[in-house]
């Protein structure tokens, strides 16, 4: 059977939602072919000569690019059959199958891919299928996609860059925030990698070249006793090669005695979803940590010369002008400014479909109906100029972007933007010097519309891209 995996949008890494269906695809016997279209073109002649064609959508933006997608495939090959699978094919399955799609894959999406693949008819086959069945993982396989080199680098405060790998040592999450997007398909479950796969497949990406590894996990820290055993193995045969990883607030405060081994064995930063200084917010998402919490961890890095890369869903319902003067004041005096990207201040709520938002009163009564084609529950703030505001910020970021402005120039700009919709005079911004922090080249957010470079991949659009083009919405991730 010759199967094309195709990946839309993964954060700058090589997607891990091809590389391990890859391998248990080939290991049955199939033909695969592999295509990330943030670093590749659309191959027609694969297109064409495919029996079945998987789409990976593991996030908002890559399944508003399916979207897109899905009718230039059909034009290309009206006979292929198609799936989607990853966290976003269940949760948004009827508009999928509007569009043709014939079977979709949530959870654990190895085996099931496999089955699909080996049933020749598709009849007798549910369309829509969550697993959380416990697999034991294959090794990934990379082959036929870009090399590291053309993905996201390590930037280095000092100068320069590393190549990087990625993978992950761990699936779902057992927390359940409310605008998580995990939540609605694992509700709760969380899944291990076996430490000796992970460790091979790392092995063979520093063998080709790879200097840090990004592991993917949405909580590094959520089984804590296989995540200790990995950062020592992975420490004693790469004492050169460094990583990162995604860790809550929650459990930075509640593995404390951990954090000297993750900063001694090469983890050069750990990103970790803040969301909001507001307590009331974080209540309302489910969070598990406090201000406070958030805090006492960015001092404890500071103390430990440690780096903490928040990121923030700062454009809520419940957002204030007032509320988001507070959070950039708490940036500048803890000397974070250059640990948050700049594109993370212009960040709005996304609410999909199954999100534990619409568990409140105020989400459930106060949204419009669901798009389908947007995938969200449309939502504005009471008070305009926080919407206005919103806009602004991500113009400012995207402008930075272009112009490849310092993070402290963008945060210097929305520090002056956010005083004036507020209608309050503009105090001196004082920042600190502060110690470089080291960061990946393309920090990652999710968006609600595709970007014209982003139609231009997958090879054409259904529909006009956006005249105005704006991030809007964010996948939380812990």
């Amino acid at each position: 059977m010759k199967i094309v995996l195709i990946s839309t949008y993964e954060l700058g890494r090589q997607p891990f939602g091809l590389v391990s269906p890859a391998a248990w695809l080939r290991a049955a016997g199939h033909e695969v072919a592999c295509l990330d279209l943030t670093r590749q073109e659309l191959d027609e002649e694969a297109i064409r000569a495919a029996e079945r064609i998987a789409i990976y959508l593991p996030m908002h933006t890559a399944t508003r690019l399916a979207a897109r997608l899905i009718p230039v495939l059909r034009e290309k090959n009206p006979q292929v059959r198609i799936c989607c699978y990853g966290l976003y094919a269940p949760m948004n399955a009827d508009y999928l199958c509007s569009l043709g799609v014939e079977k979709l894959i949530g959870g654990e999406f190895e085996r099931e891919l496999v089955a699909w693949a080996n049933h020749r008819d598709g009849d007798g086959q549910e369309a829509s299928v969550t697993s959380m069945e416990r697999l034991s993982f294959q090794v990934p396989d990379r082959a036929g996609l870009p090399a590291m080199e053309k993905y996201a680098h390590l930037v280095l405060p000092e100068g320069g860059y590393r190549v990087v790998g990625s993978t992950e040592a761990s699936r779902g999450c057992k927390h359940l925030c409310r605008h998580c997007p995990i939540v609605p398909v694992y509700r709760g479950v969380f899944r291990i990698v076996a430490r000796d796969i992970v460790m091979e497949d790392v092995r063979r990406q520093v063998a080709a070249g790879a200097q840090h590894i990004s592991f993917g996990d949405p909580d590094f820290f959520n089984g804590i006793g296989h995540a200790v055993k990995l950062m020592d193995e992975f420490h004693q045969e790469f004492p050169r090669t460094t990583y990162d990883v995604t860790i809550k607030i929650e459990h930075l405060r509640k593995h404390e005695q951990h954090l000297a081994r993750l900063r001694d064995t090469g983890c050069l930063f750990v990103i970790s979803a803040v969301e909001s200084v507001d307590d009331g917010i974080l209540e309302r998402l489910d969070k598990g940590h406090t201000r406070e919490d958030f805090l006492y961890v960015g001092r404890k890095f500071r103390e430990m010369e440690m780096t903490l890369h928040p990121t923030f869903v700062p454009f809520t319902p419940w957002t204030s002008l007032d509320g988001y003067l507070d959070l950039l004041r708490v940036l500048a005096a803890e000397e974070l400014v250059e640990n948050v990207a700049p594109i993370q201040l212009g960040i709005r709520l996304l609410i999909p479909e199954g999100s534990r938002l619409l568990e409140l009163d105020d989400v459930r009564l106060g949204v419009g109906a669901f798009d389908a084609e947007s995938l969200v529950y449309p939502w504005g703030n009471a008070d305009g100029r926080v919407d206005l505001l919103s806009e602004t910020v991500q113009a400012i970021a995207a402008e930075g972007d272009r112009k490849k402005e310092s993070r402290g120039v963008a945060f210097s700009r929305i520090w002056e933007a956010a005083h004036l919709a507020a209608r309050v005079s503009v105090p001196e911004l004082r920042l600190r010097e502060g110690r470089g922090v080291p960061f990946l080249s393309e920090p990652w957010y999710c968006c609600a519309e595709p970007t014209r470079d982003q139609l231009v991949a997958i090879g054409g659009a259904a529909a006009p891209a956006p005249a105005v083009e704006k991030v809007v919405a964010a996948d939380g991730f812990v």
